[in-house]
């Protein structure tokens, strides 16, 4: 079989990882089209994500977020994206790198993408950041209300949900 110099599947892959960063930025800058919202599975302890150790300890290979009702600061760069999440209640802070993600969902449209993170490298547990203390994180002043059965949410603000895909599929 003849060599692939040129890497047809790194090109694929980056193509495809350009279109998670654009469906990102749009939603960062105009909020969550319809009935859109996003799953997304990455690797905990690939170089370059940060989470806080109390998330770490709970999803030490995985994590799956969903964007939907209750985000905040949706921030997309060239090799990764920040957003602000609660989980059980505290606010968090989630850096995730684009090389990190490993599956990508919108539901509302059942489109979805797969990526190989078997190159991915993870970093050492005495390696990974100190993540700062819930209080510490900023939080926007509407995310810090007192939850009341009437909470009118801007149009770019998502739930966040940890799940596993495994509950949705077909078994």
């Amino acid at each position: 079989m003849a060599t692939d110099h040129i890497r047809y599947d790194v090109l694929a892959r980056d193509a495809l990882r350009g279109v998670l960063r654009k469906v990102l930025t749009d939603a960062a800058s105009h909020g969550l089209p319809g009935e859109h919202h996003f799953f997304i599975t990455f690797v905990s302890k690939a170089e370059g994500v940060k989470l806080s150790s109390r998330l770490l300890a709970q999803y030490p290979e995985e994590m799956t977020i969903i964007l939907q009702h209750q985000f905040w600061d949706l921030t997309v760069l060239e090799d990764r994206f920040e957003v602000g999440l609660s989980f059980g209640g505290i606010p968090e802070r989630l850096v995730v790198p684009f090389s990190a993600i490993k599956s990508f969902l919108d539901p509302s449209v059942k489109f979805g993408l797969q990526f190989d993170t078997s190159d991915v490298a993870e970093v050492a547990p005495e390696n990974l950041p100190a993540a700062p203390a819930a209080s510490s994180v900023s939080v926007p002043a509407a995310a810090e209300k007192v939850e009341t059965t009437e909470e009118p949410t801007p149009p770019n603000q998502g739930g966040a949900e940890v799940v596993r895909l495994d509950r949705f599929r077909k078994k």
